[in-house]
């Protein structure tokens, strides 16, 4: 499972912040209970010498130090429960001061062993739900809150209504999100203006960063032009741009929204084929969404890419009328 190193950097920072946080509050309740209750301060000095003898006792020679430890594990236990005592005495409870770290999992480094905490994923978890909200724009939209009713319930010519198709397609997206490990093809969402593309791709990706998983969004134009200022060094921070580069194609869900809104050139051709055949070889999954059909994409791009969204992406065709009006004409 891949990491977005931004996101990481930023719950890495908010870690530090609450680490240092405990720890001064830590040593405020230390203070705090050694000047109401100054034996308390010679039984903690007294603990750490303790602690040393019985590092010493278990390292001397010839001699099996079990014995001397567990006189020194008794001798501790009854320092700690006169502690206990002293601090009910002057109004403390007994494990005022005995919380040591924030996370005792990983002792507040953020780590166990070398996999990040869950005290570290929480937090990234946050950072990550919060970069998805700001970049889709979006409130508290979710697989819950999507409504068939916004879709019209009559039938086309075809024989199918606008809400049965869309009630495949949620049911698709619901089943992908949730078994997004499992999973090893791409979407491709395509349809016209204000059907549900970007509000369905917003419930996959909260679902699957719940899950843990690295999740990146992005405008069609806004990732070509980050690949294009890669390339040609049209930036002033070429670590940060190519770090850009970098999640888009390593991320675990790859978004891309709008794809035909950009302006075609034969590098956003090049760009684009390469974000999709290294995700493809890689088994990393993208989503892309266009307001193009089928054959305006076979117009627009290459064969090649064509060939791959049409053919190695699961291909899910939206109907309806744009939701927004029609909320509007329900009320809603």
């Amino acid at each position: 499972m891949a990491l977005d190193s931004k996101i990481l950097h930023a719950a890495r920072r908010r870690h530090e912040e609450r680490v240092r946080a405990f720890a001064a509050e830590r040593e405020a309740r230390l203070k705090a209970v050694y000047a109401a209750v100054p034996e308390a301060e010679d039984i903690d000095r007294t603990l750490r010498a303790l602690v040393m003898e019985a590092v010493n006792v278990s390292l001397q020679k010839g001699e099996d130090p079990v014995a001397a430890v567990e006189q020194i594990g008794a001798k501790s236990l009854a320092l700690q429960e006169r502690r206990g005592q002293y601090l009910e005495k002057a109004g403390f409870p007994r494990d005022y001061t005995d919380r040591d770290y924030y996370c005792e999992d990983c002792r507040d480094s953020g780590y166990a062993g070398t996999s990040p905490c869950r005290c570290l994923m929480e937090l990234y978890t946050e950072e990550q739900n919060a970069a998805l909200s700001s970049l889709f724009k979006l409130g508290n939209e979710s697989f819950d809150t999507f409504n068939l009713s916004w879709y019209d319930d009559t039938p086309a010519s075809g024989g199918t209504s606008p809400r049965q198709i869309m009630r495949n397609v949620y049911e698709t997206c619901t089943a992908y999100a949730k078994r997004f490990s499992e999973m090893t093809e791409s979407l491709l969402f395509i349809g016209p203006t204000g059907v549900g593309k970007t509000f369905l791709s917003a419930c996959i990706a909260r679902d699957v960063a719940k899950q843990g998983h690295s999740v990146v969004y992005e405008t069609a134009g806004a990732v070509f032009a980050a690949f294009e200022a890669d390339k040609f060094q049209k930036t002033d921070d070429p670590d940060a741009t190519r770090a850009h580069v970098r999640r888009v194609l390593n991320c675990d869900l790859l978004i891309i929204d709008d794809l035909g809104t950009e302006m075609t050139t034969a590098f956003t051709i090049s760009a684009l084929y390469e974000i999709i055949n290294t995700r493809l070889i890689t088994g990393k999954k993208t989503i892309i969404s266009t307001n193009f059909s089928k054959e305006e994409l076979q117009h627009r791009y290459s064969a090649p890419i064509v060939s791959r969204l049409l053919g190695e992406f699961i291909v899910l065709t939206f109907a309806g009328r744009d939701i927004r009006i029609r909320r509007q004409e329900m009320g809603l």
